[in-house]
């Protein structure tokens, strides 16, 4: 029978991985439509292969090598500040102190730099400058990708666990990749500040939760407190949007 942990795992590596599909896709399509499908498609296919390494070597590796407490607690550090960087971030744009996140302007930034650039020393069938943009794009996006796949798998010394969050992110790169392929174009009307905003809720929550098992905290409820934690945080965050959008409002009306 599957647990709400193991569902609420899976939402937030699927919700994490849709996010950063989303960037990379834009980059990708920025890269094939001004330079050429070929190379971007290398390039991309290449930087995925690399990720699939990292994940079936790095996880495999810690997960028969390192104590389980010492991987809640290091996991659950990561995984909070990663929590908190996604968080602060979706509050700063929710209450205007930071732009919000725009695919299209994102998209028409990496196509006029894709526009002006030189000719790649492989142009022809291939060119370098496509691989190169496609391979970063992908490879850095992946990364954070990555680093929740392995953090998530990990947090309970299971493989089973590691399969699941990989499985979780497979699944959002398909259906957003497939989304992408359909449409030709930035994915403008995906909900991404909301979504990166819910994704921080379910960072933090789990990194506070296995964080404290780590160092021998006995949580009431068990898996259960999990939803208890992310009521606290989620309330937490709408009231530190409502105090900054009020805030802001306020600087902005003084303001000559």
């Amino acid at each position: 029978m599957i647990d709400q942990s193991t569902v609420l795992l899976f939402i937030t590596v699927a919700l994490a991985s849709a996010v950063e599909a989303t960037e990379a896709l834009t980059i990708i399509l920025a890269s094939g439509i001004t330079r050429g499908w070929r190379s971007t498609f290398e390039g991309a296919l290449l930087a995925l292969a690399c990720l699939a390494v990292i994940v079936g070597v790095a996880g495999t590796a810690l997960i028969y090598y390192v104590p389980l407490y010492a991987l809640r607690i290091v996991v659950g550090t990561l995984l909070l500040i990663f929590g908190l960087q996604w968080l602060t971030k979706a509050i700063l744009r929710q209450t205007g102190f930071k732009a919000p996140h725009d695919e299209r302007d994102i998209y028409n930034k990496e196509v006029a730099t894709l526009s002006t650039g030189k000719k790649g020393i492989l142009h022809g069938q291939r060119d370098s400058l496509a691989f190169a943009i496609s391979f970063k794009g992908v490879l850095l996006e992946g990364m954070e990708v990555v680093m929740i796949v392995i953090g998530f798998g990990l947090a309970n010394g299971s493989q089973n666990q590691l399969r699941t969050a990989a499985l979780a992110a497979l699944v959002a790169v398909a259906v957003m990749t497939a989304i992408g392929a359909v449409v030709a174009k930035p994915l403008t009307k995906v909900p991404e500040n909301y979504m990166k905003l819910g994704v921080g809720n379910l960072l933090t929550v789990f990194g506070l939760f296995w964080m404290g098992e780590g160092v021998g905290v006995q949580w009431p409820l068990g898996d259960v407190f999990l939803l208890i934690l992310l009521a606290i945080i989620f309330l937490a965050t709408l009231g530190l949007i409502a105090y900054f959008k009020r805030v802001h409002e306020n600087q902005t009306e003084v303001e000559p």
